[in-house]
């Protein structure tokens, strides 16, 4: 696995600081709703690091775990991975584009409704 994608598992476990490092200041996200509709995009790397800090306070022992790559055709990075907290877990793909090695836009694909309905957060 590439330093810059286990950081960002790092990241995603929990290591905030690994942020400043590995994510560019004008970083973009791009991700669907749980509710539906057209992909909202995200900017800023402080924004990412809320959405994290958020994730591991609502689903306390979160953590990822990479099942299929890092797959690299630069500048791309692409992941499978398994994440669980307790009884919750759900599948996701990362797509990262890298830019001067740093993660400059991301694309998530993950099954958060799953997430969401195992945490009692959307009606099953």
């Amino acid at each position: 696995m590439s330093d810059l994608t286990q950081a960002w598992i790092d990241f995603w476990n929990g290591d905030l600081a690994q942020a400043e490092g590995i994510v560019h200041e004008d970083f973009v996200r791009h991700v669907a709703p749980l509710t539906g509709g057209p992909s909202q995009d995200h900017t800023g790397r402080d924004g990412l690091v809320e959405w994290v800090r958020g994730s591991h306070q609502n689903m306390p022992g979160l953590t990822f775990t990479v099942e299929v790559g890092p797959i690299l055709q630069e500048p791309f990075h692409v992941l499978r991975w398994f994440a669980e907290a307790g009884a919750v877990s759900f599948h996701g793909t990362d797509i990262l584009r890298v830019e001067n090695g740093r993660i400059a836009e991301y694309w998530l694909n993950a099954d958060g409704l799953w997430a969401a309905q195992q945490l009692g957060i959307m009606p099953s």
